[in-house]
């Protein structure tokens, strides 16, 4: 029962820096002017539209990872969020490798590995909330 309530509180954890960091990004992305945007990442001069996509994408990320789990209503959705966050950063990797950025993925691989953990640990290896 104990590993089973540690592992919870390391999903919790988990989930919580993935909405954090996915509820900022959105925040920068659909509010912030455009030239704090563009020196903060340099891919988004040019992009307008895939900022704002973006931006919305990361939004219902951060969302899903959290609200379902936190309310009981659909949990098998935050899995489904974390399944997205997975597939999110694998095409924000290949976006940055194939602009030549590809020592910038480190990030990347990191939320993708949270990612992983996520929809690993709520597949039914962790009560959404301990008892």
């Amino acid at each position: 029962m104990q590993t089973s309530k540690t592992l919870n509180i390391l999903l919790w954890i988990a989930q919580g820096l993935l909405a954090l960091t996915f509820i900022w990004a959105a925040y920068m992305k659909l509010f912030a002017p455009v030239a704090e945007i563009n020196k903060m990442w340099p891919w988004t001069i040019n992009n307008a539209g895939l900022v704002k996509f973006t931006g919305v994408v990361d939004l219902l990320a951060g969302v899903g990872l959290i609200l379902p789990a936190l309310l009981r209503i659909q949990p098998k959705l935050t899995v489904f969020a974390a399944y997205g966050t997975i597939l999110l950063m694998v095409a924000a990797s290949a976006f940055h490798i194939a602009r030549g950025e590809a020592s910038q993925i480190g990030f990347n691989i990191f939320v993708a590995t949270l990612a992983v953990f996520i929809a690993w640990g709520r597949q039914k290896k962790a009560p959404i909330l301990a008892k």
